[in-house]
């Protein structure tokens, strides 16, 4: 009996030792000018030092196009959610549909992601929370 606790034990450690992927809770972007944009989106992740961190976010087209991205300098332990922005993003007029991935360093992009509607813009703003 003490042995199958001790195991069960053991098995439990990996699951509490890592952090779980990145969550992208939110973004906002808003129209600088003519295709140019801010985006700045909001994440939650387990950061638990430079070991495992969220470390980047970016917008993809639904081709899987990279259109921009946002390398995540440092961890951000004692500061959950954060939000990081970045601005001068080209995105073409013909471009309608976005999706927000984000990275972390132990487990690669998420299988979640934002989707950004940018027909939905209005006065050169678009608030998007996750579902």
């Amino acid at each position: 009996m003490k042995t199958r606790f001790a195991f069960a034990c053991l098995m439990l450690i990996p699951t509490l030792s890592y952090a779980n992927d990145v969550s992208i809770l939110g973004a906002a972007i808003y129209h600088q000018s003519q295709n140019t944009y801010f985006v700045n989106v909001k994440l939650q992740h387990q950061d638990t030092g430079w070991d495992h961190y969220a470390d980047e976010w970016r917008l993809v087209d639904e081709k899987g196009t990279v259109v921009a991205r946002r390398v995540l300098m440092h961890p951000h332990v004692e500061e959950q959610p954060f939000a990081r922005g970045q601005g001068n993003i080209q995105i073409d007029d013909d471009i309608a549909t976005l999706y927000i991935e984000a990275h972390d360093t132990v487990h690669g992009w998420s299988p979640d992601r934002l989707k950004v509607d940018l027909t939905k813009m209005q006065g050169g703003k678009l608030f998007i929370t996750a579902p």
